[in-house]
């Protein structure tokens, strides 16, 4: 694969990642541990909070061993991932979206390394109804997530052609 492209997907991975970091830092000195700072009142506020587990807070109370669980997941997720861009086992989007979904996943890594648990700061929510807490990195690996979904389905079709 050409250096150029290498770059941009490199470039992808750094900037998911320090745009990750930088929110988390400026959640970490400014908001108080589960303050609540509404930014559109009655949709959106910002919080902090911590997640030991994964989405959902899923396996949050597993007592320390899921932490390092979901640092090997992550690890060899994003070995794959890498392996298949430099592969150029994907379209262009689909690297494009391995690309946010490593950033997001080396993310939520440091934050385990760092902190021994990943920091949540965006909640949305209406009248009694609330989404889970999530950061920067959640949402790089959704999109990157839903992209590598849309891409498979379109490599597909492309290659039964």
């Amino acid at each position: 694969m050409q250096r150029k492209k290498m770059f941009l997907y490199g470039a992808i991975i750094v900037l998911g990642l320090i745009a990750d970091q930088l929110s988390k830092y400026a959640v970490l000195h400014h908001v108080q541990y589960l303050e609540r700072i509404p930014v559109i009142p009655g949709f959106f506020d910002l919080t902090l909070a911590y997640n030991p587990g994964a989405a959902f807070s899923f396996l949050a109370d597993a007592g320390g061993w899921q932490k390092f669980f979901f640092m090997g997941l992550a690890l060899v997720i994003c070995i794959y991932l890498l392996r298949a861009i430099i592969r150029d086992e994907f379209g262009t989007m689909g690297k494009i979206a391995a690309a946010l979904v490593i950033g997001g996943a080396t993310g939520n890594v440091a934050d385990r390394i760092v902190h021994g648990h990943v920091v949540d700061f965006l909640l949305f929510y209406y009248h009694n109804w609330f989404y889970p807490a999530f950061n920067v990195a959640d949402s790089l690996i959704c999109v990157g997530a839903v992209l590598l979904v849309l891409e498979s389905i379109f490599h597909q079709k492309k290659k039964a052609v």
